[in-house]
């Protein structure tokens, strides 16, 4: 029989990869530096190929090395999910999620998601990482994560359910000319100045196409990395930008000296929703956590049309 790396050698790549060092390798593996240092040699002789360089500071994954740490991944998901169908029941819904959401979405949302799970599943753990859109569904891609929940994926392989639409206003500073607008029009925004998230955020995206269809200009030398900053450039008179309907519920107040505007003909709202790796095996526990989700969509208002 070929020869096959066992899951505790994928367990010691992964580690050294993320982490770059030996000695905190073994500490995440509960092994001896010596044992993941030998396994690791070990499992390059077994496959002709060197899968690390070591520096006197630690090691850093070749070429070949990064692709197997990749695949190693993907192999380790699916271990999980193998432990994961053996655990299904309706009291632990899996025992544990790992779920990717956006900082523009998941802390407005998640609360009402996570207290039904909570009284519904009693003993079902979450951990929850926030981070962009893209760096969400590669970590759900790969394994890493369970499910993320927030808009719609563009990366393929990825299951979407959606249990909302959220709508999305313009925020204009207090003093501006069109604050005293019922609504906005197109026209209104040529050679407006907009504040927009870095690359990798879909609501970037959104005002980019909404900049090129008014005339309206996107910043080009800042990139907010959080929409509590570029709130507070609006509420100073630096520009305007695009916020999301519970973002906006819970942070906005009557002396931010922002005005929200809807804005007309503008189909002004983003699906947002769960999404899973469509070769998981836990998409029964993914669908009931959705039905959650669509639950807490309708109590807070966002419930899909």
């Amino acid at each position: 029989m070929a020869f096959r790396p066992s899951h505790r050698q994928l367990e010691y790549v992964v580690a050294l990869s993320e982490l770059g060092h030996f000695g905190r390798a073994a500490a995440r593996c509960h092994v001896s530096q010596p044992t993941l240092s030998v396994q690791i040699g070990l499992l390059e002789k077994q496959l002709g190929a060197t899968l690390f360089e070591r520096t006197t500071s630690g090691a850093a994954p070749t070429p070949v090395g990064r692709e197997i740490v990749q695949r190693g991944k993907a192999v380790l998901a699916a271990l999980d999910d193998i432990v994961a169908i053996a655990e299904q029941d309706a009291v632990r819904l899996g025992g544990l999620f790992r779920i990717g959401t956006v900082p523009s979405f998941g802390p407005y949302f998640l609360p009402a998601l996570l207290r039904l799970t909570h009284r519904k599943y009693p003993e079902l753990k979450t951990y929850i990482r926030e981070d962009r859109p893209i760096d969400i569904e590669r970590a759900v891609a790969d394994g890493t994560l369970d499910c993320g929940i927030g808009p719609e994926p563009h990366a393929d392989a990825l299951a979407f359910r959606a249990v909302g639409t959220e709508r999305l206003l313009i925020g204009l500073p207090a003093e501006h000319p069109l604050a005293c607008r019922e609504a906005l029009t197109f026209a209104d925004l040529r050679g407006e100045k907009f504040f927009s998230l870095g690359a990798g955020h879909r609501l970037a995206e959104i005002l980019a196409s909404l900049a090129l269809r008014t005339g309206a200009e996107v910043v080009s030398d800042y990139e907010g990395t959080s929409l509590d900053a570029i709130r507070q450039m609006v509420s100073v008179g630096m520009g305007c930008s695009i916020f999301p309907e519970l973002y906006a519920r819970s942070e906005f107040r009557a002396d931010d000296d922002v005005v929200l505007k809807s804005l007309e003909g503008w189909s002004a709202e983003r699906a947002v929703g769960m999404f899973w790796r469509e070769s998981s095996g836990r998409i029964r526990q993914y669908e009931k956590l959705a039905t959650e989700a669509e639950i807490a969509a309708a109590a807070l208002g966002i419930a899909s049309h």
